[in-house]
């Protein structure tokens, strides 16, 4: 591949990435006076994995943690944000979203050059598994961020979708435990009192 067909890729590639800043999703801003973004969602976790380094295990890679998160909603180009609480969060893990969403991530990383391709999507495979050390707190970074923002913003989508604090914990505690326990434990008890 030629230097100029090279950036011609990856520039395709970044120009298709910010249609992620038009994706809207069900969890509002902190102050609650709007719905985010997903292209914000990714860039607030990528500072999360900065600012929350300490609480990650000592086997994990901040930076690849960073590098996943950076990636891991790309798919929601084609997509969307499948909301975890709403009625249809259902299909969050559905088979029929787990397909499409390796239909976008074909699609989405297939622009880039073969060597950015294969690693790129190596790491959205990875994450998307949360079977490594960093996948898992990569993954518990994505499900502590809303449910910092729901707090901040007054209850946000719990209220919205009527969620219960055994839906939280299961829905989402658990997989925010499994990389990041101490984390958990901290947002549990910011969390509860809201349930009443």
């Amino acid at each position: 591949m030629s230097a100029s067909a090279r950036l011609d890729a990856q520039f395709a590639f970044l120009n298709e990435a910010d249609r992620l800043k038009s994706v809207l999703r069900a969890t509002t801003l902190c102050d609650g006076s709007r719905r985010e973004n997903s292209g914000e969602h990714s860039w607030h976790l990528a500072l999360y994995a900065l600012v929350l380094a300490d609480h990650a295990p000592p086997d994990v890679s901040i930076d690849r943690v960073i590098r996943m998160l950076l990636l891991h909603d790309l798919v929601e180009i084609d997509v969307g944000d499948v909301p975890i609480h709403s009625a249809n969060g259902h299909a969050h893990a559905s088979a029929e979203t787990v397909a499409a969403e390796q239909r976008a991530a074909d699609r989405i990383f297939g622009l880039l050059p073969p060597d950015l391709r294969d690693g790129f999507r190596a790491l959205w495979d990875e994450f998307e598994a949360a079977e490594t050390p960093d996948a898992r707190f990569a993954k518990s970074l994505d499900r502590v961020q809303p449910v910092m923002a729901n707090l901040a913003s007054g209850g946000g989508t719990w209220a919205t979708y009527d969620v219960t604090f055994d839906q939280l914990e299961s829905r989402v505690g658990t997989k925010i435990a499994r990389g990041a326990p101490a984390l958990w434990d901290w947002v549990k008890e910011k969390a509860r009192p809201w349930f009443g």
